[in-house]
């Protein structure tokens, strides 16, 4: 068996005490390894061996985190023991049996108890009228365990590889219930432990029965009106077990005590919804025996939801034969479909809204793209529509052949041709907006001089002037000059 910190050990005073040793500059718990025929050493010599059954409460000496939602880490996990379950509510009226019957099969117990004095006090009273031996005593590890929060129950958890929880009244001590909110704090904590199977016993005597007692009414209306939240109903439940990987069993049941004449019946494991409403209830050893059963093979029982009901006339059958014709719960397969078929439509969407991103990129170019060819085909139909004028490198270009055999003559000619023609083609252009040859047509004008008003006001008589002479143009001298190339026009005028 797996060693494990026994910190119950000082309920006990038959037990053996485990012994702390101080190392520098930690505070270390050694401890005794637990199971049969397991005895701790002790060294007589030590002085820090302490008696822990002495103490009243020790309470103080298990370290408590001040702050529940610092988002508690579990990256490294103890080891599991498969032969170590942990028991929440082990005070509850069914949890006290499920643990007793567990330490009576050989199994370690980890019982989470809210009160540490009020277990101690009910280990004495187990241990005083031999409900469990002093064997099955070292194998049980009483831990501080409330419902208030996951990670808090995950460290009581521990090294269990199994848990188990009833969800009822009487079931968090003697009178206080478990509800389905609570077992679902429970759920959590065996994820974050990394525990291998859960079973949960509901009990539905406590929750749909009417005593037709007009104070339980107002009750549960006040109840309702200033609890803090409603306890989930057992379909919500059980949403939150199969959205986890956890394996587990659900058992339906109607609980009564062990006095009771129904608890001398055979119990009957049905598919859920299959036990009537008159089905006889289940004694709590009974429902015990079961779940102990369940931990000792909990592949037959995996994943299952069943209802538990007592038949005076139902034959004798392992758990086996009880489970093994129950089918598997199919909540968790619709579950991971419907998370696959999320998946797929998340993905095709994202997929979709690539696609529509990608045409809307390609549209966005293709109008760059044609407006940038509509410009380009834009441009030489401007440059035909401006008027040509010879340029100066058009002129170049027509006398690059002047290198070889040059001559004047033969220079003035070519451009001579290339002013003329140029001369041609910009006469075609301007024809039709003023007339070159009519302009070349229009006769000589002659120049006419006004003479200045007379001013009225001057005091010196003036000779009036005589009226300027029209001067007319004389004879106009034409010649070439640079072989014909230009012409030089020269006007006389008489003044």
């Amino acid at each position: 068996m797996a060693p494990t910190l026994t910190s119950n050990s000082f309920l006990l005073s038959t037990t053996p005490h485990p012994r702390l040793s101080f190392k520098n500059p930690r505070f270390t718990v050694s401890a005794k390894k637990s199971g049969p025929n397991q005895e701790t050493t002790t060294n007589s010599g030590n002085p820090f061996n302490f008696d822990f059954g002495k103490l009243p409460d020790v309470t103080s000496l298990i370290p408590a985190s001040t702050n529940t939602s610092s988002g508690l880490s579990f990256g490294r996990q103890r080891a599991k023991d498969p032969g170590t379950v942990f028991v929440a509510g082990a005070t509850g009226q069914a949890g006290i049996r499920i643990a007793q019957l567990l330490l009576r099969e050989g199994y370690s117990v980890r019982a989470g108890v809210s009160d540490l004095g009020a277990a101690q006090e009910l280990a004495r009273l187990a241990i005083s009228y031999k409900v469990i031996s002093n064997d099955e005593s070292k194998r049980l590890n009483a831990v501080a365990s409330t419902f208030q929060d996951a990670e808090s129950i995950a460290k009581a958890i521990g090294n269990a590889s199994k848990v188990v929880v009833t969800i009822g009244k009487g079931e968090n001590g003697p009178a206080t219930e478990v509800t389905t909110t609570d077992a679902v704090q429970v759920i959590q904590a065996a994820q974050l432990a990394g525990v291998g199977h859960v079973a949960i016993v509901y009990d539905e005597s406590s929750s749909g029965g009417s005593t037709y007692n007009v104070l339980d009414g107002i009750t549960s209306f006040f109840n309702n009106l200033f609890s803090k939240s409603q306890p989930l109903t057992i379909a919500e439940f059980l949403q939150k077990i199969v959205e986890t990987d956890l394996s587990y069993t659900l058992i339906k049941t109607r609980l009564t005590e062990d006095f009771s004449p129904e608890s001398s019946y055979k119990i009957v494991v049905s598919a859920e919804g299959s036990a009537g409403a008159d089905a006889y209830k289940v004694g709590k050893s009974q429902i015990a025996k079961l779940v102990v059963d369940v931990f000792s093979n909990t592949a037959v029982a995996e994943n299952k939801v069943v209802e538990v009901f007592a038949d005076p006339s139902a034959p004798s059958k392992t758990v086996d034969e009880l489970f093994s014709v129950i089918p598997e719960d199919g909540r968790r397969k619709a579950y991971v479909e419907a998370l696959e078929k999320s998946k797929a439509e998340e993905e095709a969407r994202g997929a979709a809204e690539a696609s529509k991103r990608q045409e809307q990129e390609a549209k966005k170019l293709e109008k760059k793209e044609a407006k940038a060819a509509a410009s380009i085909a834009k441009e030489p139909e401007e440059k035909a529509s401006s008027p040509s004028v010879p340029s100066v490198e058009s002129l170049l270009d027509k006398a690059k052949g002047l290198s070889t055999g040059f001559s004047f003559e033969k220079f003035s000619s070519q451009l001579k041709s290339a002013v003329e023609k140029a001369n041609e083609e910009l006469d075609v252009q301007v024809a039709t907006v003023r007339g070159r040859a009519k302009a070349k047509n229009l006769p000589a004008q002659k120049a006419v001089v006004k003479t200045p008003p007379r001013n009225p006001f001057s005091s010196k008589t003036k000779e009036a002037p005589k009226p300027a002479k029209q001067t007319e143009v004389a004879a106009t001298e034409k010649r070439k000059i640079f072989g014909g190339l230009f012409q030089q026009e020269t006007i006389y005028v008489d003044d």
